[in-house]
């Protein structure tokens, strides 16, 4: 019996680790974009920096789009925390972060370590 629960929690293991993506840390240079008004409305700029700062500070998503049109989302560096205030200040200015990269279901993502 106790190998056969060994032999079961192993398989679940197996299945649970195949789903978690590994981390690369990476520097991404790119623009941080409010995602909401970003992706709905094409907003981005100079003037739309006040908005972009209010929705990163509401918890909208925060994307990095480089020049070539890659785009991460970014996440906090630790779980359960907000933005670090880098990534606020920085909202729509041009910026490199290092972080580790993650991909999952087609999407990249990239944890704001360093921004400057």
């Amino acid at each position: 019996m106790r190998k056969l629960l060994a032999i079961g929690a192993g398989v679940a293991l197996s299945f649970a680790v195949a789903g978690v993506s590994t981390a690369a840390e990476t520097t991404v240079t790119g623009h941080l974009r409010d995602g909401y008004c970003f992706i709905r409305m094409g907003a981005h700029g100079p003037s739309h920096k006040t908005c972009a700062i209010k929705c990163a500070k509401a918890g909208i998503p925060v994307l990095l789009v480089t020049d070539s049109g890659k785009t991460y989302t970014l996440l906090p560096p630790k779980d359960a925390h907000p933005y670090p205030p880098a990534v606020i200040q920085h909202m729509e200015d041009k910026v490199t972060v290092t972080g580790n990269e993650y991909s999952k279901g087609g999407q990249n993502f990239l944890t704001a370590d360093s921004v400057k």
